[in-house]
């Protein structure tokens, strides 16, 4: 693998540690959400690194789905992508990241973005151990 690939992955893995730590308090399902959204982002960087492919400067979920969907096994819900997108604003202040349009997240979605962050994760991963076996 590309050592800008693995760089991706383990600051993805970084994240999934961080929301493991907080996943269970109820008052920071916003730091969950936001982790959540940060983890996706880099795993779908990490597969355009190995692929070769610029590596846009956006934040988009959906957008970087586009670009890396073809080599993904399984579906991604986009519903939820969307959900995490309204996380990323570039103009927010620190103390709002995490925070969707009407607040933080209710502990049962941040568990929902946690398992989702984990799925996207191994599946970016088994499309990578792949593409070292060819």
């Amino acid at each position: 693998m590309r050592k800008a690939a693995e760089e991706w992955l383990a600051s993805a893995q970084d994240d999934l540690e961080t929301i493991a730590e907080v996943v269970e308090n109820p008052r920071l399902t916003n730091i969950v959400a936001f982790h959540a959204q940060q983890r996706i982002e880099k795993c779908f960087k990490a597969l355009l690194e190995e692929r070769e492919e610029r590596v846009p400067n956006i934040h988009n979920l959906v957008t970087l789905l586009a670009k890396v969907e073809g080599s993904l096994d399984e579906s991604i819900d986009e519903d939820l992508l969307e959900r995490l997108n309204q996380l990323y604003i570039e103009a927010r202040y620190p103390g709002e990241r995490g925070l969707l349009p009407e607040g933080k997240p209710p502990p049962d979605e941040a568990h929902r973005f946690y398992q989702f962050t984990q799925s996207i994760y191994e599946q970016i991963q088994r499309v990578l151990q792949d593409e070292d076996e060819k």
